[in-house]
């Protein structure tokens, strides 16, 4: 009979847990007695009614070790969203948490399923949406990637406001007298300037500039992200978009399509170093050279959406980043492995670029977008 979460809610931690960790182990991960307690007690802390709150509460007390975090986001989709593959026989039998979406979809043959199998069944309200937007770009679906897309384009990337040269008629009395408009409304008291006219500077968005890593190490973050960078091109005006890998590519115009397949295709076209290797320090001095000093990096916000992986030589890293950080307004680094439990930032090039970052965020998620989008606003 299936088990509601309002009903015997003192033993669905302990039921929770030991299920859980039962499959963590059964698929290789070593869980101490002591972090399963841990677990266990955040559970009663947090509830289960949140997705997000249930994920965190496992993520921060059962892995140290971030190689063990795709097995963890692998098990908790097959215990607590239901999503199973080959690996089903492997999962406890006599727990099972059935994942009810708002649309319902699944519901009843999810609880029939379990009922004709005499388990019992913890029902969640997880959302789809809600699912979508905490989970890791890296177990993202092909289908989950369209869907994600949608929401990037409902992000807004303010990126800030910068004065410009051009000057704008104002209400109020300033340093910048208009001789034009005091002289045209003079003409209506036949001469006589009655009331003087004055201008003030104007303002306009400052330019945004992604530099997308696409080499080897980001290849399962670069297809999300370039999504990302795709729907700000055609969201936002003044936003350059390039690659980074072993050469440097800019993308701008190939992302312009409000077609997502053609940008896509354009881009892959354009970009010949996929998944390749790794020379963040040369890429971003022939973005310097080409780019930098008198082209769209002059007063920008600089993204650079990267892991950090460099095989280059550390010092020509410091060498570009310090001189980005002198012509640019302020450098942002999204990095996806920042949300690892216990990452450190000792990756060569990652290591070098950090005194000269302004910001840094992750972007392992739709989440961690919406908070570079709050950053881009500040």
């Amino acid at each position: 009979m299936p088990v509601s979460v309002n009903e015997k809610a003192a033993e669905v931690p302990e039921r929770l847990t030991v299920g859980f960790i039962s499959l963590l182990r059964s698929l290789g991960l070593q869980v101490p007695i002591g972090s399963a307690i841990v677990f266990q007690q955040a559970l009663g802390k947090v509830g289960i009614g949140k997705r997000e709150s249930v994920y965190w509460a496992g993520r921060s007390t059962l892995i140290t070790d971030p190689e063990d975090l795709p097995v963890y986001e692998y098990g908790f989709r097959v215990f607590w969203e239901g999503i199973t593959d080959a690996l089903e026989e492997r999962i406890p039998s006599y727990q099972r948490v059935a994942l009810v979406t708002d649309d319902g979809i699944g519901t009843e043959e999810e609880l029939s399923e379990a009922s004709n199998e005499g388990r019992d069944v913890i029902n969640l309200r997880y959302s789809p949406s809600e699912v979508l937007w905490e989970k890791d770009f890296g177990l993202y679906t092909s289908e989950e990637l369209n869907e994600a897309y949608e929401l990037m384009k409902r992000m807004t990337l303010l990126g800030g406001i910068r004065q410009s040269r051009r000057k704008i008629s104002s209400k109020k009395k300033s340093q910048y007298p208009d001789l034009r408009r005091t002289i045209k409304s003079s003409l209506r008291t036949d001469g006589e300037p009655i009331r003087q006219r004055f201008l003030e500077v104007g303002e306009r968005q400052r330019r945004v500039v992604f530099l997308l890593d696409v080499s080897g190490s980001m290849e399962a973050y670069s297809r999300a992200l370039l999504r990302f960078v795709q729907a700000a091109v055609v969201g936002r005006r003044q936003v350059e978009a390039f690659t980074l890998g072993t050469r440097l590519t800019r993308i701008t115009r190939e992302l312009s399509s409000r077609n997502l397949d053609q940008a896509v295709s354009a881009s892959s076209n354009a970009v010949q170093d996929w998944s390749g290797g790794t020379q963040l320090g040369e890429t971003l001095r022939s973005f310097n050279i080409e780019w930098g000093q008198r082209g769209v990096a002059r007063g920008a916000t600089v993204i650079i959406l990267s892991d950090g992986w460099d095989r280059g030589d550390a010092s020509v890293m410091s060498e570009q980043m310090h001189r980005l950080k002198k012509v640019s307004y302020k450098i942002i680094w999204v990095n996806p492995l920042k949300a690892s439990p216990g990452y450190e930032p000792l990756a060569q090039g990652m290591a070098a670029a950090l005194p000269y970052i302004d910001q840094f965020v992750e972007g392992h998620s739709l989440n961690s977008l919406e908070d570079l989008a709050y950053v881009l606003s500040e």
